[in-house]
C-alpha cells in the first residue's frame, strides 16, 4: 500500500475532499503548503497537488515536487496547470462548456484511449471521469494518454519519462467539485482514482 500525501492549503473545498470526507482514509499526512519546503518526504510514495493551490505558493516548491519525483515516487496533479511548470506538458487552454449534456445528440468530447490501463481496466469508467473541461495538455509523445478529447489533446496522461518518476496529470478537478457538494461524477472518480492510487498497477 502506497503511503500518500497532499500538498495542504486549506480551503474549503480541500478540506471536505481530503480531511472530513469518506476519502481521507487514502490520505497518510496533509503536508500544510507553507510548511513543504521543510518537510521530509522520504515517507510518501504519492505526492498529490491539488487543483486550484495558490500559485505563489506552489512556486515556492517546484524544486522540491521535482526533487520527490526523481527519487522515482508518483506526483499526481489535478486540475488545469495553466503555468509551465510541469515537465513538458504543453497546456491549452479551452472554453468550458458546462452544459454540454444539454445539447442534442449530447457528446462530452472525451476518449477513453487505454482501457487497458490497470486505472481503467479496475477502477473506473469514462463516465466516472466526465464533467467537463478547461483545457488540454500535449504531452510527450512517449506519455501515456489515458483519457483525451476527441481531436487528441490529453485530459489524463502518465509521464514516466520525462524525471526519473510517474507523473499523473489530469485537467479534471474532483477535488474542488466534490468538496464544493456538486458534480457527482467527482465522487465516483475519488472512488476509483484514491484505491488505485493505494494499491492499483501505477
Amino acid at each position: 500500500m502506497r503511503k500518500i500525501a497532499v500538498m495542504y492549503s486549506g480551503s474549503s473545498q480541500h478540506w471536505r475532499t481530503y480531511k472530513t470526507s469518506e476519502f481521507a482514509q487514502y490520505i497518510d499526512q496533509l503536508i500544510p503548503v507553507r510548511q513543504l519546503e521543510e518537510e521530509n518526504l522520504d515517507a510518501f510514495d504519492v505526492l498529490i497537488i491539488p487543483s486550484q493551490t495558490h500559485t505563489g505558493l506552489l512556486d515556492k516548491n517546484i524544486q522540491k515536487i521535482y526533487d520527490f519525483a526523481n527519487t522515482g515516487k508518483v506526483v499526481v496533479t489535478f486540475g488545469p496547470q495553466h503555468r509551465d511548470w510541469l515537465p513538458m506538458h504543453n497546456w491549452e487552454l479551452r472554453p468550458t462548456n458546462f452544459w454540454w449534456w444539454l445539447e442534442p445528440n449530447a457528446d462530452s468530447g472525451l476518449r477513453l484511449v487505454e482501457a487497458t490501463n490497470d486505472l481503467f481496466k479496475s477502477y473506473l469508467t469514462l463516465e466516472d471521469a466526465t464533467w467537463h473541461q478547461h483545457g488540454v495538455y500535449w504531452p510527450s509523445e512517449s506519455c501515456e494518454v489515458l483519457v483525451s478529447t476527441d481531436d487528441g489533446g490529453a485530459v489524463l496522461y502518465i509521464d514516466r519519462v520525462n524525471t526519473n518518476g510517474v507523473w499523473v496529470n489530469t485537467t479534471l478537478d474532483p477535488d474542488y467539485h466534490f468538496g464544493s457538494y456538486f458534480m457527482p461524477a467527482t465522487e465516483r472518480f475519488l472512488q476509483g482514482f484514491l484505491p488505485w492510487l493505494k494499491k492499483g498497477q501505477i
